[in-house]
Formats: C-alpha cells, structure tokens, sequence
C-alpha cells in the first residue's frame, strides 16, 4: 500500500503584472534619483561651498567701520594752502556700554520715527513724482514750478521727531552725561539726544558728541577715565579752510557719504560713512583727494551688539594734494573788492544783494579767481549741522549761500552782450560799420517803444561809437535786421561759448538760453501741456504764449528778454573774442578750468591736468578790430561808458577793452555787469563782474573789475566809480 503524499499548502504570492512591474520599477528609479540629488547638494553644500558659508556666518557677526584717511591738501597755483587738513580729537559714546535705559529710549523714538515717516510717505511720492517729470523737461524750473516745488517740500518735509526724555530713574545716565557735559561744553540733553540719534543710525557704531573737544577736554577725559565710562576719545583729521568764506561754493565742503551717493559709480567700494567730498572741487577731484579708507574691524552679538575682540584693523591711507590754477592773492583781493561793491551800492540805496566775478587767462583758460556772494564759512560743515541750519544755507530768505553764482547764475546780461551782436551783424552783412543808425531816444516797431536808457539821444552813430557810448536805440535797429536774416545773432553767441556747458571741472553749471523762435515754440508747447495737466489759467513757463517777434530779436540785440547766461559764460565769449583780436581772427573757445596738477602726498608731481580747448574759430579780422575798437574806447575815451572808472590807468601798457552792462530782471532793481579784457604780453585777463539789483554797471561793479585789475598787474587799487548811466 503506498503511502500518501500530504497536502501543500497554497502559495500566498500573487503573481506580478508586467505593467504592475513597470510602475514599481519607475517609482524605485526616482527615488533614487532623488536621493542622489539630495545627496549631491549635500556634498555640494559641506564639501564645495562650505567654506564660502563659514565666510558668510562670520560675516554676520562682523561689522566694518570706515577709519577716515587725512583728505589731501588743495593749494593754490603757487603752493599756498587753500584747504588743509587739522588733527583734533572726537569725543564718542559706547553705545554698548550705555545703560539700559538708553535703548528703551532708542526703542521709543525708532517707534515714533517710523510712524511720522510714514505718515509723509505719500507727500514724499508726490515730490518725486513732481522732480521727475521737470527733470524730463531738461530745462530750468520756471517761476510757478519752482513755488510748486517749495509747496511740495514743505509737505514733504519730516518735521522734527522729539526724542523721548530720559527717565528720572537713569540715575546713571543722568550723571554720565551730565558730568560729560560739563567737560566738553554741551549739556546733558543735548549729549543724550546725539547718543540716541546716533544709536538709530548704527547700533553697534560709536557715536560722536563732540568733535574738535579740545586740549582740556583731551586731558580731564584721559586723567579722569574712570568717572566716564563708555566715553572714549581718538585723534581725527578734520578738514580745515583756513580763508574761512573765500572760494567756498567752488572749493565745496566735505560729509559722511550718503546712501544716494554710495549708487554713484564715483563711490564704488566706498564704505558707508566715508567722508567723501560734497559740492565744489572737493566732490569733483573727490577721488584723488580722499585717499583709502581704514577699516576698524568690530564683531557683534546676535542682537548686533559690539562685543570685545581682537580683529585686525587695515590703517587708512592719505589722499593726494591738487594744486589749483587759482591765485591766491587775486582771490582774495576780489572776494573784497565785491563786497566793497556791494557796499557801495546800498550805500546809494540799491539792494545789491547779491554778485560773482570771474577773472580767466583768455590764452588757456585757467580761472585765476572765482567767487559768489553771499558766502558760507565751509568750516561749518565739519561739525554736525542741525536740519534747520542747514536749511538756512539753502533758503533764499538768507539769499542761498551755497548757490554759485559765478557758474549757476541765471542772468540777462544787458549791453554787455552788444559786442556778440556786433560781430553777428558785421559777419552777416547786416551793417555797415560807418552806416549811422539809432537816432533818436526810441524807436517804435509795431506799436512797442524801444528806447535809450534815461532816454538819451546820441544821434545817429557808427558801430564803434554805438559800442563806445552804449546806444541801445542802435543796437535795436541792428536787432530789428538781424530779425529777417534768421538766427544770425543766435548762432555767434553760440559759437562763442553762450548758452552751452563750459566744460569747467565743477559738478554742475547752468547751459545757457540762446532764445529763438524754435525755443519760443518749444516753451510755448510745454506751457500749454502744463495748463492742461494742472487745470490752471497760467504755469508761468511763458508770460504769455506767443509767437516769435521782431521784438524779441531787438530784446536779444542788447542783452535783454529771455536771454540767460552767467558770468563764467560770458568770461568765455570775451576770452574767445580777444584770442581771435590777437590772433589775426584765429580764436580758441577755452575750457574754463580750476585742476593744474595732482600731487603725492609727499608733493611730489603725480598727474599734470589737461583741458584741450573745445573748439577753434575764425572771427573777420577787421570786424573784430572794430569791436576791439569800440571797447577800448568805451573804457578810455572821453563819453566812454567805464572811462571814468578807468581814469588815471596806463593804457599804453595794459591797454582796457572794457564793457558795462545793466540788465533790467523781473521785477527786481537793475542788475549791474561789467566786462573787460585787458592786454598783456605775459598774463592777460578777463574779468567778468555782476552784481544783482547793483544798478548802473559802470557805477557797481566796473568799479570792482579796476580793483581786480589793479592786484593782478601790482597797481594801487582805488574804488572809482563812474557816473554814467547807460545801459
């Protein structure tokens, strides 16, 4: 009997589709490759990029402050000191050393800060919305928009955020900072109010409450440590401007970088709180002069504390000197010969409120002096100025100190421009220079009276005496021709340097209107916009709007209507004429500049500056003889605008070919201009002076073109006025 074979037992195991089989193996591949990646990127992170994180978490525990490098010298052309550099020592607060109390006050004004700010948020969008669109016009602000602007600024404007008082209860702060107080002169509130301001700004900085403490304060604080803790004093170099307001909007001021200025490519790398070169030459040869910044290398805690450590520190390295073309003592004989001016003529009952002058070598253009009043002491500025002082350097109740004149002036010119009408009229054919013209006191062209100032009548003149008496009535029939010839009068003031940049080394500087009938269109068009976009009657772009008329040529003939230009301009368009009058007509339009040469910090020559002239032209000998000829009589003969300013010089030897000039601006008093060349086979000059609401030119301001002249060729200098009351 065989035996029976037991039962197996069922097999659990379901057998696997091939396409159940597929799924599995996709879904076991990516996974896979997703552990790869992470894998991967895990290496990539530990392996390859680990020491760049260990950098960066380093990184967030350190801070670089910026150690000022001494600003290098700026000297005069013949190595006098124009601004220099002092060491002083600065007083500063540990903010980490501050009690308690101290941040909960930072805490509270942080608080109210943010809220005022935003608050003005929305005034503030307007203001940039509004700067925008008269930036895109690439033209000078008119009246209205200017006033629309203040509006907005004053809306704008965040007013003073009051930092919270310090409690009662700080029984400590109150005695630091009035022990303080009394060491360095500033009471305790006012050293609380700077330690909280400057906590707001960096937390983990030192804050500065005292610069140029001196010697006293250098000594009590070093003997006496122990009674100011968190107090420290180092040495810093201060810029110093020893001539105090002279040349200040030229030579500019120095300040801690701004977080506008950090974007410009001038201030790449630059650390914030650098002090870098604000306004003047001081911005604009910035990168020679500041030098290479130090770093003090500060580590923080997690709540960006500064805590104790031993970081190296990199020490910071001079800046170069710049030696300018500028001579000292012209400077400083004109800066006071302006104000003896300006003095004169209030004594007559004129607001003379404002001027500039400019005196420039016509053979290369090297600026010998330059100056704007009113003026600002720059030394100012190496302190910490409130906003309100600030304000008043810019507001124009104080006459707006920090505008300069002599470069962003923005003047009719009166007859000092008749010269370029003259070349103008020669050069078309317009006149003939023996042809007598202007009789009479006015002349009337389509209902409008064009007359003489006081309404002389000189009789029909020639070219030259027209030039040498001023006869405007002249001038307005040259005016009223040149009209149906085109722009005839337009294209020589552009070709001798009026209305375009001069290309001075200055960061700014006004281009200039040569009105014509195409610019007349052209504001006519944004007036009307204006109106439209505003909902208002008038914009003031245009008094009216209008066509171009035989009257705005006659306007232009003499100086006058919409014709704007300032003295350095005009300096440049003398230099121009006199060049070709030397030259056999061949003449150079100059580059107007202040940079000679940068120097090493040990005065060795590093880099000599150079300012190629923009552009040649060629000038009618003869034509320029006449016009020469006209000038030097005004300034030397009998009837001669500026002779009697001149009496008792020496012609033979520095021979003056001079022009007043008084322009009628607004609704303000005359505006008193005088030009003259003087002639010199080793340092010619220039010189361009105008002094607002100043009156008759030859009465203000050639008086203070003979002051100018008498310093630079060593002749006694005597303010002489003249009498003459033409335009």
């Amino acid at each position: 009997m065989s035996a029976v074979e037991p039962a197996r037992s069922r097999d659990p195991r379901v057998p696997v589709s091939p396409q159940l089989a597929l799924r599995v193996a996709i879904i076991g591949g990516l996974a896979m490759l997703m552990f790869g990646i992470i894998f991967f990127r895990l290496w990539y992170l530990q392996v390859l990029s680990g020491e760049q994180y260990v950098q960066q978490a380093n990184a967030n525990h350190e801070r670089q402050l910026p150690v000022p490098a001494p600003r290098g010298e700026i000297l005069d052309r013949e190595g006098h000191a124009i601004v220099t550099g002092v060491t002083s020592n600065v007083v500063e607060i540990v903010p980490s050393q501050m009690p308690t109390a101290v941040s909960e006050q930072v805490a509270k004004y942080e608080k109210r800060l943010s809220e005022v700010e935003e608050a003005h948020r929305p005034a503030l969008d307007q203001l940039l919305r509004f700067e925008r669109v008269l930036k895109s016009a690439d033209r000078k602000a008119t009246a209205s928009e200017r006033r629309e602007k203040q509006r907005l600024e004053r809306a704008a404007r965040i007013p003073r955020v009051a930092i919270p008082l310090l409690p009662a209860s700080a029984i400590r702060a109150h005695s630091l900072f009035t022990r303080l107080g009394r060491v360095i002169n500033v009471s305790a509130r006012g050293i609380d109010e700077r330690v909280v301001q400057g906590m707001t700004a960096t937390r983990y900085a030192n804050v500065i409450v005292k610069t140029d403490a001196g010697q006293r304060a250098l000594i009590m604080l070093g003997e006496r440590q122990s009674e100011f803790p968190g107090v420290i004093q180092r040495p810093v170099s201060l810029r110093a401007y020893p001539h105090g307001e002279m040349a200040a909007q030229i030579l500019g001021h120095v300040g801690q970088v701004s977080e506008g200025e950090l974007k410009l490519s001038g201030f790449r790398g630059v650390l914030s709180g650098t002090v870098v070169g604000q306004e003047g030459l001081e911005f604009y040869y910035d990168r020679y002069l500041r030098g290479t910044t130090g770093v003090e290398r500060v580590e923080v805690n997690a709540a960006g504390e500064p805590v104790p450590s031993n970081l190296a520190e990199m020490p910071p390295q001079s800046g170069r000197s710049m030696k300018l073309t500028l001579n000292l003592g012209l400077q400083e004989a004109s800066e006071k010969a302006l104000r003896e001016g300006i003095e004169h003529a209030r004594a007559n009952s004129k607001p003379a409120n404002a001027g500039a002058f400019v005196a420039l070598d016509p053979r290369n253009g090297q600026v010998l002096a330059i100056g704007s009043y009113p003026s600002v002491d720059p030394n100012r500025f190496a302190k910490l100025l409130t906003k309100t002082e600030y304000g008043a350097l810019t507001s124009t109740s104080t006459g707006n100190p920090l505008d300069d004149r002599a470069v962003n002036g923005t003047y009719p010119t009166g007859s000092t421009f008749k010269p370029i009408t003259a070349l103008a009229a020669l050069e078309a054919g317009i006149v003939n220079p023996e042809e007598g013209l202007g009789s009479g006191q006015c002349i009337t062209v389509g209902g409008e009276q064009f007359c003489n100032a006081g309404h002389a009548d000189f009789g029909a003149v020639g070219l030259v005496e027209a030039l040498k008496v001023s006869s405007d009535t002249y001038f307005f029939e040259v005016g009223r021709r040149a009209n149906s010839h085109g722009r005839v009068i337009q294209k020589k003031a552009l070709e001798l340097g009026i209305g375009e940049p001069t290309g001075i080394d200055l960061p700014s500087e006004f281009h200039g209107v040569v009105p014509d009938a195409k610019w007349r269109e052209h504001e006519n068009a944004l007036e009307l916009e204006c109106e439209k976009r505003t909902h208002v009657s008038s914009c003031g772009i245009v008094s009216e709007r209008r066509p171009w008329t035989v009257g705005d040529d006659m306007h232009l003939a003499v100086g006058q209507g919409d014709l704007l230009t300032d003295p350095l301009q005009m300096a440049v368009a003398y230099s121009t004429i006199a060049d070709a009058y030397n030259h056999n007509g061949e003449g150079t339009v100059v580059r107007p500049h202040l940079g000679m040469e940068i120097d090493e910090a040990n005065g060795g020559l590093l880099q000599s500056l150079s300012f190629p002239p923009r552009r040649h032209v060629h000038l009618n000998p003869t034509d320029v003889n006449l016009v020469m000829t006209g000038l030097h009589e005004a300034a030397s003969q009998p009837g001669g605008t500026s002779a009697e300013v001149w009496a008792g010089w020496d012609q033979s030897q520095h021979p003056v070919f001079g022009k007043t000039g008084t322009a009628q601006h607004g609704f303000e008093a005359d505006q008193a201009w005088y030009m003259c060349y003087i002639g010199d086979p080793n340092h010619p000059i220039v010189i361009a002076v105008t002094v607002e609401q100043g009156g008759f030119g030859a009465e203000t301001a050639a008086p203070v073109a003979r002051l100018m002249a008498s310093k630079w060729f060593g002749k006694p200098g005597k303010f002489v006025a003249g009498s003459s009351k033409t335009l």
